[in-house]
Order: structure tokens, then sequence, then C-alpha cells
């Protein structure tokens, strides 16, 4: 059993409930996909393209799933490269730790008509500006993982 780095800190005697997620680095010239957030109360983040496993659903189908949702990408799952977990606060306030793997992914085509997520913007950076602005410590360390694969 290989030993799964973790991320974040627990804040204030909560209950962090486990959530698998599956998180997808795409890159296109030299730059990888990442998503821009807005948020109503103004906070910007970016992620990479993921998020939780639905019941039912495997990693890869997740982050197919996902990058059409986020990011109106139409892509297929290669092979998983990294397992982390993160501790995190979502917009309503709910714990969880996100037990994620993380898939290099191949870009089949770009599929506006799968966006549903108005607030997240896809957009292509150098993967050492993603490990410097990341908002999740366990994305800038699977770019990191991912770079040196």
């Amino acid at each position: 059993m290989r030993a799964v780095p973790q991320f974040g800190e627990r804040v204030g005697g909560r209950v962090y409930a486990d959530r698998p997620a599956a998180f997808g680095i795409a890159e296109r010239d030299g730059k990888i996909a990442l998503v821009r957030i807005e948020k109503p109360d103004g906070a910007v983040w970016r992620d990479l393209p993921g998020g939780a496993v639905d019941p039912g659903e495997t990693a890869e189908q997740a982050v197919v799933r996902e990058y059409g949702e986020e990011a109106g990408l139409r892509i297929a799952a290669g092979q998983s490269f990294a397992e982390a977990d993160q501790f995190f606060l979502n917009t309503e306030g709910k714990a969880f730790n996100n037990r994620g793997t993380f898939f290099a992914v191949l870009i089949e085509a770009e599929a506006p008509g799968l966006k549903v997520d108005d607030d997240h913007t896809l957009i292509w950076i150098d993967p050492t500006e993603a490990i410097r602005t990341l908002r999740h410590e366990a994305h800038a360390w699977a770019v990191g993982a991912w770079l040196r694969r």
C-alpha cells in the first residue's frame, strides 16, 4: 500500500467527510488546463478540472464528466499517476477531505454544450505558474508529480 500525502488543515474541530474525487491534467502547447472560478463574494480560485466521484461512478468516469461540466472539453482519462488528499471547506461551509485521484487526460474535442458550471472558465497556463497559483495544495503537488513523470 502506497502512502498518500494529506494536504490542508482541519479547522476548528469540524468533522471532514471523506469524498472520493478525480482530477485531470490536460496539456496543450506546453500549457495545462485549469479552471478559473469566480464566486459571488468576489473570491477567485484556480483549480484543476475535476471534482467529486458520484455514487456508481468510477474515478475515470468522474474526471471525464467534470471536464465537460467545468471546462467544456470532451476528454479521455489516461493513466492515473498520483493520489493526494485535501481537507477543505466548500462554498456552503461543508467540510470535506477530498480523496483525490489524478489523471493525465487527453483532449478529444471542445464541447461547449457539456459545460454547466457558469462560474468556471477554462484557462491555459504554464505548469510552474499553476504550481504557484492553484488553490489546493494537493493540486499543486499533483502538477509537480505530473511534471516529474
